[in-house]
């Protein structure tokens, strides 16, 4: 793989950025970078947002970035105009996008910026746009200071030299300001990687085949939408072209979600989850990689009880399983779970076990044949009031498990309560009893 470095002569964020890789690249050999391509630099005598580019597999701009609010920031983008172009470029054009190199690059951004700086993804915007490479935008702003600071030229080197993409799942964005803020914190946390960005006050000028270029030049799987960014009438605009498109839109907790899981792994388990409840969600636990899915099914009244007994111990185990749970419309947990087929028996047993000793750490419990037993004490209002208790605060201790008095005779909570008993089958519950 080849990767070609341009910056302009006219630019001096450019120029002290491409210095200070040449530099430490003498210092050492072994960079992630170099380690996986050439590297070759170039130098032009034009504005940046003119340059056509070079003959290589993947094109890294070294660039000044300005700004009208200027705060230090160290920034990455990929060109193009979904309008009329204002710094170069064609109108309605994109250039080809880097995602997983972006990604890389923004991390190493996060890690190495100097105090003060703010780091982030930008918004698509600027020229060049004729390209044919896939290229990305590397700046330093937003003043002269900036451009000229010794620290800030480290920082943006050493993310270059230190980017090692991985298996990141490329995304279109959609909403929010020019800074990108929502998929800026999504990428930094998981392996969400942005290519193409629309910001809020461009989403109106996009229409199918602009939403599909955005796509296409990114390599995208999948879609983002900052909706809270967006009026609802153009976030709506947007699912139904991008559902036209079987561009799949992603919560930005979902995509958190996916976690290590193989993409196309995560699409078949996404699809299991909508059958099982049409508009639900899905929790992917630790399941990761590839794999072949399957559904596994718990008795539902069994479920039921342990969410009863204890919902969110209940919640924070199956996250710490490698299951995906499928959440209904009114995020409850279906019986039906989703694993690994290889793996199904040992779920099976493990879900059932835990569902078991939840319901035995709440309530008393014995067994009959393939019959978990449940029984239930609970406060009946009924029975104190028949002892003459009058209700408000004395009704409260008595529940808590409170002793009180009333007219000179002691009312202890045994007094009060009854007893409800429930039966759940569960086939060779034995082998589920430790």
């Amino acid at each position: 793989m080849h990767i070609a470095l341009i910056h302009s002569r006219l630019d001096p964020a450019g120029t002290n950025l491409a210095r200070r890789i040449r530099a430490l690249l003498d210092e050492r050999e072994d960079w992630p970078l170099p380690r996986a391509a050439s590297l070759s630099f170039h130098e032009t005598g034009e504005r940046i947002i003119h340059a056509e580019g070079a003959d290589a597999d993947l094109i890294i701009f070294l660039s000044r970035h300005t700004s009208s609010h200027p705060v230090p920031a160290l920034t990455v983008h990929v060109t193009g105009n979904f309008g009329a172009p204002a710094f170069g470029g064609e109108a309605r054009s994109l250039a080809p996008a880097a995602p997983a190199m972006m990604h890389a690059v923004l991390r190493g951004l996060a890690a190495h910026a100097p105090a003060g700086y703010r780091v982030s993804y930008e918004a698509t915007h600027h020229g060049p746009t004729a390209l044919q490479t896939p290229s990305l935008f590397v700046e330093i702003g937003s003043t002269e200071t900036e451009w000229n600071d010794p620290a800030a030229a480290e920082a943006a080197a050493r993310a270059v030299l230190e980017a090692s993409p991985g298996p990141v799942i490329p995304l279109v964005g959609f909403g929010g300001t020019h800074y990108a803020v929502r998929q800026t914190g999504i990428a930094l946390s998981s392996r969400g990687a942005f290519g193409h960005i629309a910001p809020s006050r461009e989403v109106p000028l996009l229409d199918d085949a602009m939403v599909r270029a955005m796509a296409e030049k990114t390599g995208a799987v999948a879609a983002y939408i900052d909706r809270k960014a967006l009026p609802t009438k153009e976030a709506d605009r947007l699912l139904a072209i991008l559902d036209d498109a079987g561009l799949p839109v992603l919560s930005e907790g979902e995509i958190t979600d996916i976690g290590d899981l193989a993409w196309e792994t995560y699409r078949e388990i996404r699809a299991i989850g909508e059958r099982i409840a049409q508009g639900g969600r899905v929790h992917t636990g630790t399941l990761s990689g590839r794999g072949d899915p399957g559904v596994v099914d718990i008795p539902a009244h069994l479920l039921s009880e342990a969410e009863k007994a204890d919902g969110k111990a209940l919640r924070e185990r199956l996250a710490q399983m490698p299951v995906a749970v499928v959440l209904g419309k009114d995020g409850g947990i279906t019986p039906r779970i989703i694993t690994f087929k290889n793996q199904s028996d040992e779920i099976i047993h493990d879900l059932i076990s835990l569902c078991i000793k939840l319901i035995h750490d709440r309530w008393s419990t014995a067994t009959d044949g393939d019959h978990l037993v449940v029984r239930k004490m609970r406060f009946d209002p009924a029975r104190a009031r028949a002892l003459g208790v009058p209700g408000g605060p004395s009704f409260g201790r008595l529940s808590r498990g409170q002793n009180i008095e009333v007219e000179g005779r002691t009312i202890t909570p045994a007094m009060v309560q009854s007893c409800s008993e429930t039966r759940i089958h569960i086939p060779g519950l034995e082998r589920y009893i430790t």
